[in-house]
């Protein structure tokens, strides 16, 4: 049976929209379904790009309202669509222990360093900065710290050549664009005969 799941996002989505099309004609195709994109930004970017590949969308801002009550809505919505899978692709905000708990080992993110050399935001920033060679994407299961979660997979990506922060990005987000969808692959199908 095919999983179903959520992709959170907060910006322009570029994982989201890598992972539907993989899920509408790729490597995903025979083992998810994207039910929802849920934004806690009404004006992120991807929320018209994943309209426009035909992806339900929701909204529920998390800006003005407490923690509680904006998590009390995501639950909501994630069980009102039997989700088994949370995707994070540029989501900003810190899932509390609430959903983590509820989610356990069902919940995955990306994150574009190692994660035990830089977590939070920054990462290629922080890369180009130490004039990195190299770095490592790392796709984890989501705790309840910040990309402190137990590693799935990484991947290496070489910046031997790059002068500018913005070839940096783009050579990690093209690492990031097929590798994340092959790991969320190989996490579904690991967990297919368990129950929800």
């Amino acid at each position: 049976m095919k999983k179903r799941i959520a992709i959170l996002i907060s910006g322009r989505g570029s994982n989201m929209e890598a992972i539907v099309r993989n899920v509408q004609a790729g490597m995903l195709q025979d083992c998810c379904t994207v039910e929802i994109v849920l934004s806690n930004k009404r004006d992120a970017c991807g929320l018209e790009v994943a309209r426009l590949l035909g992806i339900d969308t929701a909204v529920i801002e998390s800006k003005g309202k407490k923690k509680a009550e904006f998590e009390t809505e995501v639950l909501a919505l994630l069980e009102e669509k039997h989700i088994d899978y949370i995707v994070l692709a540029g989501f900003m905000r810190i899932l509390s222990p609430r959903i983590v708990s509820r989610y356990r080992k069902r919940i995955i993110n990306i994150h574009p360093a190692d994660t035990a050399r830089f977590k939070g935001l920054g990462a290629y920033e922080w890369a180009f900065g130490k004039g990195l060679q190299s770095t490592k994407i790392t796709v984890h299961y989501v705790d309840e710290g910040v990309d402190t979660g137990p590693v799935i997979a990484q991947k290496e990506v070489d910046f031997t050549g790059a002068t500018t922060l913005e070839e940096v990005e783009q050579r990690g987000l093209k690492v990031e664009h097929e590798f994340y969808s092959r790991v969320l692959k190989q996490v579904v199908t690991a967990h297919n005969g368990v129950e929800r």
